[in-house]
């Protein structure tokens, strides 16, 4: 009855509930220093220790800064440090680090001002404690390759690598990496996850759990724009916590949200038309900001199975050719996303671009035929786990399979089974997506090293090749990305000549905001920067 009564109201919203006035001019003028956005997920904590998916990340962003930071072009930039040297047998890095970046203010700091400044020390703190298993940081892998680090002074830090890693400086520009002070955390102990103090662009005001959590400017912050003007421009950040997507959308609707994160299937065909356009009564009052997402949407198979259909390459390869990846994203996602024809390095990223499949039903069949008569099964099946969100995708690819002769069975289950059930090798197939953890082609191919094997890695197919294995053993020699893409690219012809997966599409980031906010830009890894936005006032 709820959402009846919500999409009822949606249909007659007239453009005149789009901005609601304020009670005053003075409250309006408050109004454009505040970004308001909705976070479906409850914030779990607001230590960038544990800033493992994009709920905790998106506010640990602003709260705190590490050694580098990524652009919006995925290019490394100086945060912390202003520049580095890296050695010419490419394992150790020497950072050179800024002088004038505050802690935010706290009590603990003991001096007049309530605050310091950042030292190499506080990096090496930073990186034991999150090496520390008594922390237990999901992020501790980040420095498995480290060697040992130590600062040479106050402003010089350096590390060295067990072994070559070209990819180290897109790890460092994780939120796990950022610098936090021992006092504050040694203070608080576990409860600095809601105490958070850091060196970003806001600071923490206030979080009522579930409810609501407002982060304030800080005054003290060192970066500047192109003109000499100090960063961030807004004065505060409100975030909410309304698990309803239908109510979000509401809230947007009627200006109390900035920025719709997100495209729910109850209102998709509301905002957009079929080829990802927005509808045309919300033109003049909304933008849409969309880039490439580097996230590959994909079906993987357990090549370790006891099923002879998921050993059979001729049947993985005729799940392959048997749908139309464009009609699916047509239909399906509104024309979002980018239909997956060619490897699993998603756009965006150095190797992308290896001929994958195309839709071709015809050699679907003749495949699925082959497997029949030197099988003998005359009735092949193949069973793909999924959760409630992607039901869509998999039926869609069932009814497609079912005319060429492949009966696909599907299991529903919530996303936490799905997960462990995937990790463990108990699913013979199963819907899966992986989003770059740092912006380098290495991160997907990982997927596929026989050395990460499930449970252990991320090789949740158990796919085995030596001649995969020798190339990405080599790839972590090569420094010159445009050697290393050459490497990446025969990686991925192997993947797709083997078909230990099905990619399904390439993710796109689409927000919608209203016409006043700017500043805000797509990132590939969908990482909310907030510093560079303004709110201007309405016309």
């Amino acid at each position: 009855m709820i959402f009846k009564a919500i999409k009822s109201l949606l249909l007659v919203l007239s453009f005149s509930t789009f901005f609601i006035s304020c009670d005053s001019k003075e409250n309006f003028s408050q109004e454009l220093k505040v970004f308001r956005y909705n976070e479906h997920y409850n914030v779990a904590t607001l230590d960038p220790a544990f800033a493992r998916n994009p709920p905790i990340i998106w506010p640990t962003n602003q709260l705190f800064n590490g050694l580098v930071q990524q652009d919006d072009s995925l290019n490394i930039k100086p945060d912390i440090a202003k520049s580095w040297e890296i050695s010419d047998d490419t394992k150790t890095y020497t950072f050179n680090l800024r002088k004038n970046v505050w802690f935010h203010k706290h009590s603990q700091f003991a001096n007049v001002d309530s605050t310091r400044t950042v030292t190499a020390a506080d990096f090496v703190y930073s990186f034991n404690r999150l090496k520390d298993p008594r922390i237990a940081s999901p992020g501790s892998w980040v420095l498995s390759n480290v060697e040992h680090y130590n600062a040479v002074n106050d402003s010089t830090l350096v590390i060295t690598l067990k072994k070559e890693f070209p990819a180290f400086l897109g790890l460092l520009a994780m939120r796990y990496c950022s610098v936090v002070p021992h006092e504050v955390v040694d203070y608080f102990g576990t409860e600095f996850r809601s105490n958070p103090i850091g060196t970003g662009p806001f600071k923490f005001k206030r979080w009522e759990e579930g409810v609501k959590l407002v982060l304030r400017k800080n005054e003290n912050y060192f970066e500047k724009d192109e003109d000499g003007i100090q960063l961030p421009y807004l004065e505060a950040i409100a975030i909410t916590f309304l698990p309803d997507k239908q109510s979000e959308f509401l809230q947007f609707a009627q200006g109390n949200l900035d920025m719709l994160n997100s495209l729910d299937p109850s209102y998709k065909d509301e905002l957009l038309t079929a080829t990802g356009q927005l509808q045309e009564k919300y033109k003049e009052n909304v933008n849409t900001i969309t880039g490439p997402f580097l996230n590959t949407e994909y079906l993987g198979f357990f090549l370790s199975s006891n099923e002879d259909e998921v050993r059979s390459l001729a049947l993985r390869k005729a799940v392959n050719l048997g749908f139309d990846r464009l009609k699916m994203i047509k239909y399906l996602r509104n024309g979002i996303g980018t239909p997956a024809n060619a490897g699993f390095i998603p756009s965006g990223l150095p190797g992308f671009g290896t001929s994958g499949f195309e839709y071709n039903p015809v050699e679907a069949r003749k495949l699925i035929e082959q497997y029949i008569k030197e099988s003998g099964n005359t009735s092949p099946s193949i069973t793909i786990g999924t959760n409630s969100q992607y039901l869509d995708i998999c039926e869609y690819i069932q009814r497609e399979l079912g005319k060429l002769g492949l009966l696909i069975n599907i299991d529903v289950m919530p996303p936490s089974t799905l997960r462990q059930l995937k990790s463990t090798g108990k699913l013979d197939s199963f819907r899966a997506s992986w989003i770059a953890d740092y912006p380098d082609a290495e991160n997907y191919l990982s997927l596929y090293y026989s050395k990460n094997f499930t449970p252990n890695g991320p090789n949740y197919t158990h796919f085995k090749s030596a001649e995969f294995d020798k190339l990405y053993e080599e790839s972590f020699k090569i420094s010159d990305i445009e050697k290393r893409k050459v490497l990446y690219k025969r990686m991925d012809s192997i993947l797709i000549s083997k078909a230990p997966f099905v990619t399904l599409y390439y993710d796109q980031v689409i927000k919608f905001v209203h016409k006043n906010v700017t500043g805000l830009i797509a990132n590939p890894q969908d990482f909310l920067v907030l510093k560079r936005v303004k709110k201007l006032p309405l016309d």
